[in-house]
């Protein structure tokens, strides 16, 4: 079963800092898609919750060397 997401993700400046999130994200398990926009600091994102979580997801993303906030 897919879950869509989305988060507000701090730090993304431009079109790069979006590929740069959905790459690392794409590369996951369990990652159906990815979308993503620095002018509105958002990621959206549809992942099967029964193979990865929300919470691992934010870490991917932070992981990357971006702020989601709450």
């Amino acid at each position: 079963m897919t879950t869509t997401v989305k988060l507000t993700v701090t730090g993304m400046k431009c079109g790069g800092c979006e590929n740069t999130v959905k790459k690392a994200l794409t590369g996951k398990e369990a990652i159906v898609s990815v979308d993503a926009s620095h002018a509105d600091d958002w990621v959206e994102i549809e992942y099967d919750e029964t193979v990865i979580d929300e919470d691992a997801v934010i870490e991917v993303i932070e992981g990357a060397g971006f702020t989601v906030v709450d």
